[in-house]
C-alpha cells in the first residue's frame, strides 16, 4: 500500500519521552503530515480543544491519565477521529482491549517505520478529514459557517456518510442548521448532480401532503384538474429531506414506510407503483423514542430512517462561532439593504456571544438582519444589538470574581448548615476557627445572622468558641 499522506494531513502525537518525541515529529514530518506533539494527555486533551487533527498517535504510558482513557475521552469527544497506540510494553490483553475498545491500531516500541507510515495512512483513509485537502473541496459544506472543534466532527461524520446511500436521521433544536447539513451531504455525495428537495412535514396539511410526496392523477380529488408529480418523483435520483419528520401524522407514516420498503410510490387516484431512487434524510427537533412510546410514531419507520443519526448542537454550544456568523451575516445582509455597515463594535459582539440565543442560528440572522437595517453608522452600536435581543445575556463572570462568588455563597451555605455555629462550620470546612474567621470577614458575613434564635445568639457563640 502507498505511503503518501493527505495533503498536509494533521497528526497529534502524545509522548512523555522527548527524545522518542523529537523522533517521530521528524519523520512523520519528512514524510509530508503536519506534526503538533505534546507530552501528556491533559495536553493532547487541550490541544484538541484548539485544533481538531485528522489522527492522534499516542503512547500507552503517560503520566497522569494513561494511552487507553486518553483514547476514551477523545472518542466520547471526537467518535471519528482515529487513534493509533504505540507501547513499549505491549501485551496481548493490552493489545486486545485496545482493539475491543475501538482504537484503529496498537503497535509496540520499536516500531517498524515504514508498517507506522502504513497504518496511518490506512486510518486517514477510511475517516473523513477534518480539512479539505483543497478550497475547492470546500464547496459541499460552503453554506456552513464554523471553526468550532465540535462542528468539524460534525462535518467530518457528514462527509463519511455521504459517501454512501444510508437513511440520515438530522437531530437538533429548531434554527441549528439541519436543511443546511442536509443540502451538505447531499452536495458532497454521489447524488449532487440531481434534484435536492425538502419538504415540511409539519407545515403542509394532512390532506394535502399525501399529494405532495407521492403525486395525484387528474380525477383522483375534486380539485385534481390535472396529474401532478409528487415529491419523490421530484427528487429521483437525488435526494429528499423530510423535514420535521416527528409531525408526520400516522395514516401517512404507514404509506411512507410502503414507499420506503417497496422504492416505488403509488399517485393518488393510480394502480400502479412508479419506481423511484431517492437518498431519504429526515430532521426533528422532536424526542421521537418519547413519541414512538406513546404511539404517535412507528418503531417500524423511525429504524428505517435512523439508520445514521447526526446531533446538531446548540449556538450555545458552539460560542466560538457566533462573532464568525455574525460578521457574515451582517456582509451578507450589509449588501442586501445596500448599507455600509463594516463590523461590530468589540462590545456589541461580545453581547452577542454572551447572549442564550435560544432561536440558534436561524435567532442569530434575524437579530443581525435587524440591526442592519437600523444601523446608521459603519459600526454597529452595543445599544443597538441589545434591542435587537431583548433576551438577558449569559453572564461571564473573571476568574478572581468567580472565586470570589464561590467562597461567599461556600460559606453562606456552611452557616446555614450549622445554624451559624463557627466552630461547627470550621470544622465541615476543614479549616481552623482562626482562618474561617478571616474568610468570614473577608465577606462581610455575622455568624449570629444565620442563628436560628436570631443575631442576639452571636455572643453565645463566641462563648462556646473560646
Amino acid at each position: 500500500m502507498s505511503t503518501a499522506p493527505s495533503p498536509r494531513a494533521r497528526l497529534l502525537v502524545v509522548d512523555d519521552d522527548a527524545d522518542m518525541l523529537r523522533l517521530l515529529s521528524m519523520r512523520l514530518g519528512a514524510a509530508g503530515y503536519q506534526v503538533t506533539a505534546v507530552g501528556s494527555a491533559e495536553a493532547a486533551l487541550s490541544q484538541l480543544d484548539i485544533e481538531r487533527p485528522q489522527l492522534v498517535l499516542s503512547d500507552v504510558r503517560l503520566p497522569g491519565k494513561d494511552g487507553l482513557a486518553l483514547f476514551d475521552e477523545i472518542r466520547s469527544r471526537h467518535p471519528s477521529l482515529p487513534v493509533i497506540l504505540l507501547t513499549a510494553h505491549g501485551t496481548i490483553p493490552d493489545a486486545v482491549e485496545a482493539t475491543r475498545r475501538g482504537v484503529f491500531t496498537y503497535l509496540t516500541k520499536p516500531y517498524d517505520a515504514k508498517e507506522l507510515l502504513e497504518r496511518i495512512t490506512q486510518a486517514l483513509a477510511l475517516s473523513a478529514p477534518a480539512l479539505p485537502a483543497s478550497p475547492a473541496d470546500e464547496t459541499w459544506r460552503a453554506e456552513i459557517v464554523s471553526r468550532s472543534s465540535r462542528m468539524a466532527d460534525l462535518l467530518a461524520e457528514a462527509r463519511l456518510v455521504a459517501q454512501g446511500d444510508a437513511s440520515v436521521l438530522l437531530r437538533g433544536d429548531s434554527g441549528s442548521g439541519k436543511e443546511l447539513l442536509a443540502r451538505a451531504i447531499h452536495r458532497a455525495s454521489r447524488r449532487a448532480r440531481k434534484p435536492f428537495v425538502a419538504v415540511n412535514c409539519g407545515a403542509i396539511p394532512e390532506a394535502l401532503l399525501e399529494s405532495e410526496l407521492f403525486g395525484h392523477m387528474k380525477g383522483a380529488f375534486t380539485d385534481a384538474h390535472a396529474n401532478h408529480k409528487g415529491l419523490f418523483q421530484a427528487a429521483d435520483g437525488g435526494t429528499l429531506l423530510l423535514d420535521e419528520i416527528g409531525d408526520m401524522p400516522p395514516a401517512l407514516q404507514v404509506k411512507l414506510l410502503r414507499v420506503l420498503q417497496e422504492k416505488a410510490v403509488r399517485p393518488l387516484g393510480s394502480s400502479q407503483s412508479i419506481p423511484v431512487d431517492v437518498r431519504i434524510i429526515s430532521a426533528t427537533h422532536r424526542d421521537l423514542e418519547t413519541a414512538m412510546a406513546q404511539g404517535q410514531f412507528r418503531e417500524d419507520l423511525y429504524y428505517r430512517l435512523n439508520v445514521v443519526t447526526l446531533n446538531l448542537p446548540t449556538l450555545a454550544e458552539r460560542r466560538e462561532d457566533i462573532p464568525l456568523l455574525a460578521n457574515h451575516f451582517l456582509a451578507q445582509l450589509a449588501a442586501k439593504y445596500g448599507k455600509r455597515s463594516s463590523g461590530f463594535a468589540p462590545e456589541a459582539l461580545k453581547a452577542l456571544t454572551m447572549a442564550s440565543w435560544p432561536g440558534n442560528v436561524r435567532q442569530l440572522y434575524n437579530v443581525v438582519e435587524q440591526v442592519c437595517a437600523l444601523s446608521t453608522t459603519p459600526l454597529v452600536s452595543l445599544a443597538l444589538v441589545q434591542r435587537a435581543l431583548r433576551t438577558p445575556s449569559v453572564e461571564v463572570l473573571s476568574f478572581a470574581d468567580a472565586r470570589q462568588r464561590f467562597e461567599r455563597e461556600y460559606l453562606v451555605g456552611l452557616l446555614k448548615m450549622t445554624d451559624g455555629h463557627v466552630a461547627d462550620a470550621a470544622r465541615l470546612a476543614q479549616r481552623n476557627r482562626t482562618e474561617f474567621y478571616r474568610l468570614l470577614q473577608k465577606h462581610a458575613l455575622t455568624p449570629g445572622l444565620f442563628k436560628s434564635d436570631g443575631p442576639n445568639g452571636e455572643s453565645q457563640d463566641a462563648v462556646a468558641d473560646s
